[in-house]
């Protein structure tokens, strides 16, 4: 996994930087699709911000001129100004594009943009970029935005670049880091911070990335549709996985880790039964070798297909754990991503000192 710990380019005393977290969900997502969780009530999602952080950042150029550069991807696009930006059909850096559209900024500026997240790792990192990049262009034209409203625009940008409907579970961790409870209800969705002990999470959590991206929005859009269509065993999953998530918020509030393994299993157990391609061989396999050498429990990130496993592992077996998967990963391009619990969401950088403050 690569890090940010330089700046992307030169710092000037005008630019905007922003970072933002990626997250690992435990239990409960696809529910936060509306309206999934308006036919279960008590709907709510589980998961953890990570020290994965996506960043943005915002320098102003003279004359009307944008420039949109993706570090990660290597992508990157010029325009004369705003006008051509809007005219254009195609983008280079559509996540950049599209919320530039939707700002509108009058004057020209270089956006750039970095991940330390893999490709298609299903963590979340387009969602927490989204984030990032809604802040930074907010600031740079002066609006005044609330973080939820952020959420909401962030949101509903992402679904239009990716065609289908998005959850509202993987905003959050971006927005406030930790340990999040997002309670999915009728009259609107609802954040809280779980009050687990974060070193613990830290201690008994592996990540790893498979090496093969998983297949973004369509596992889960086959799903929802499913659910919409009125499938019986669809919907009793989702009734199960929504249980599940209800008793996984309480045994991580109180430290009943026999029970969170428990859940973890029972969570995979009925989610990787929701459509075909949710787990693959490669996954499969490597659940099965950690839990055979000290992982208790295990399951997939994001909606599945590849991308990124979270493992919950017995203390005092992180070396054995991490070998025997670091073996199996290896000749598929894959690697352990090194990671604690982000202690801060969104975070707006100052230059050139980088202090920090919360939004």
């Amino acid at each position: 996994m690569k890090t940010m710990s330089q700046p992307m380019s030169p710092v000037n005393r005008d630019e905007i930087v922003t970072t933002a977290p990626c997250r690992a969900d435990l239990a409960g997502g696809t529910l936060d699709i509306w309206p999934l969780y308006l036919f279960h009530p008590g709907a709510v999602s589980v998961n953890v911000a990570l020290n994965i952080l996506t960043r943005c950042k915002i320098t102003p150029r003279r004359g009307r001129e944008i420039v949109l550069r993706s570090q990660d991807t290597g992508r990157h696009e010029r325009f004369a100004g705003l006008d051509e930006l809007l005219a254009a059909k195609t983008y280079q850096h559509p996540l950049a594009a599209h919320l530039v559209r939707f700002f509108k900024p009058d004057a020209g500026f270089t956006l750039e943009t970095d991940s330390e997240s893999p490709a298609g790792a299903g963590i979340s990192g387009s969602s927490a970029l989204m984030i990032a990049t809604t802040a930074a262009l907010a600031r740079f034209v002066g609006r005044k935005i609330d973080i939820e409203q952020i959420r909401v625009l962030a949101q509903n940008v992402e679904a239009q670049l990716i065609g289908v409907p998005t959850g509202c579970q993987d905003y959050y961790p971006a927005m406030y880091g930790g340990v999040s409870a997002i309670h999915l209800e009728p009259d609107g969705v609802r954040w809280e911070a779980v009050p687990v002990s974060l070193d613990q999470i830290d201690q008994r959590f592996v990540l790893l990335y498979t090496g093969v991206p998983r297949r973004s929005g369509i596992n889960n859009w086959e799903v929802f549709k499913q659910h919409i269509d009125g499938n019986k065993r669809v919907i009793h999953n989702f009734a199960e996985i929504s249980r599940i998530a209800q008793s996984m918020h309480r045994a991580l509030a109180e430290a009943r880790w026999d029970d969170v393994e428990r859940l973890m299993r029972e969570e995979w157990k009925l989610r990787r039964t929701n459509a075909p391609g949710i787990t693959t061989p490669l996954i499969d396999k490597l659940i099965g070798v950690a839990r055979r050498n000290g992982a208790r429990a295990a399951k997939v990130c994001g909606a599945g297909g590849g991308g990124c496993v979270i493992v919950f592992i017995e203390p005092g077996s992180r070396q054995r754990v991490e070998d025997v998967i670091r073996n199996v990963i290896r000749s598929h391009g894959g690697e352990l991503l090194n990671f604690s619990v982000a202690r801060q969401g969104l975070a707006f950088h100052s230059a050139p000192q980088r202090e920090t403050a919360k939004v």
